[in-house]
Formats: structure tokens, sequence, C-alpha cells
């Protein structure tokens, strides 16, 4: 059954460094009326072909070789590309890290095509998407570690910043490695404070040391 939505006719980029899925994604993609607009098996690759493509979303895979596809969201996003990662990652904190990348949906290749195709659809039409599996990891690591779901709030910067702490760098030396000013990483610690929801900087401290250490 198609999915009637007024998206049929936005343009795809599949980014996989494995032909035959890209072959399977296209013929699914293409009964469902979406136009493939392209594809590629890397970063190099995606940057030479997206371009002229006019993509409007981009299904892509974390696992591209040896590259991650995680560090390639940030600059599909610039291009005002949506892009719905697919992948065979199901662990809470690669699925955050897609988030916090600016990801615009996350679906496990353990799905049903129609998972994928309801994905598409909803990421086209501007609507955030998590798969059930996907979803359902979140959930079981929120009822696991209370501790994890808190850090999953922090912005990627905010992460860095917090193991860098963990491992004793000081103020001075996290601004020179991310070249940033030292009032603007203590900004920073003021925001994760509030999202860890911890009791000042030397509990922020301790924290980072006995997390990131």
């Amino acid at each position: 059954m198609k999915h009637d939505t007024s998206d049929k006719a936005k343009r795809i980029f599949l980014i996989d460094d494995h032909p035959a899925v890209r072959q399977g994604l296209k013929q699914l993609l293409m009964q469902e009326s979406h136009i493939v607009c392209g594809e590629a098996g890397s970063s190099a690759e995606t940057r030479e072909r997206i371009g002229p493509s006019g993509a409007d979303l981009a299904l892509l895979d974390i696992s591209l070789g040896e590259e991650s596809g995680l560090t390639f969201i940030p600059e599909l996003r610039k291009r005002d590309i949506a892009v719905l990662v697919y992948s065979m990652h199901e662990d809470a904190d690669t699925i955050d890290r897609a988030f916090a990348a600016e990801a615009n949906g996350y679906v496990s290749k353990r799905e049903l095509p129609e998972v994928l195709l309801a994905a598409v659809s909803e990421v086209l039409a501007g609507v955030r998407h998590l798969s059930p599996r996907v979803a359902q990891s979140l959930a079981n690591r929120a009822l696991s570690s209370p501790e994890a779901v808190k850090e999953s709030l922090l912005s990627e910067r905010e992460k860095q910043i917090l193991i860098r702490l963990g491992q004793g760098e000081s103020n001075a030396d996290i601004a020179a490695a991310l070249v940033i000013g030292v009032r603007t990483v203590e900004t920073y610690y003021s925001r994760i404070i509030a999202k860890l929801d911890l009791d000042g900087m030397k509990a922020l401290r301790r924290y980072a040391i006995r997390k990131h250490t």
C-alpha cells in the first residue's frame, strides 16, 4: 500500500557503502514514487555528487567503510538537506550522537520496509522520527540509567568539554583545544551544570572525573 503524502516528488540521496543495499533502497523508494536523485558510498563521493543532485533528504548509513557517517551529518544539514540515519547501530549513545549532530530521524536496518517508508515521509514533512527499535533502545537506557538520560541532553560541544574536564584539563587548556574563549568555557559549564542538575562547579568536576577518566 502506498503512503499517500504530498512529499512523493521530493528528491532522496542514498549514502551507504554497500551497493546492494543502495540498489534495494532505490527499488523500494521508487515503488513509492520517491525520486532517488543520486547515491554514494563515502563522504568524498557524497561531496562530489550531492550538490548537483538537488537532494531534499539524505538517507545515511553510519558505517561508511573506515568513516563514520555521524561526522558528515552537520555538513549535510548546513546544505539544508534533511538527514535520516539508516543503520544497524541501535545503541543509545550512537542515537544520541546522531541527534546531537542534528539528524532529523533514525531508523534501524532491522525494521520492516514499511517502517523506513513511513520515516522517509515523516522526515520529508518536517517531523522528527525514531523507529520503534530506536525508541525502545532509548527507553531501555532511560529505565536503567537516569544519569545517562541527563547526559544525553548535552550538545556535542558540551560533551567535549565535559570529557576534557574529566581528563584533568584546565579551562585554558579546553579553550585552546576547542578554539574558544575561557569565558565561553565557563558559560558551557553553567549550561552543563543545569542540564545535569548538579550543585555547582565542584559537583560538576567530581561528576566529570567519575564518568570520563
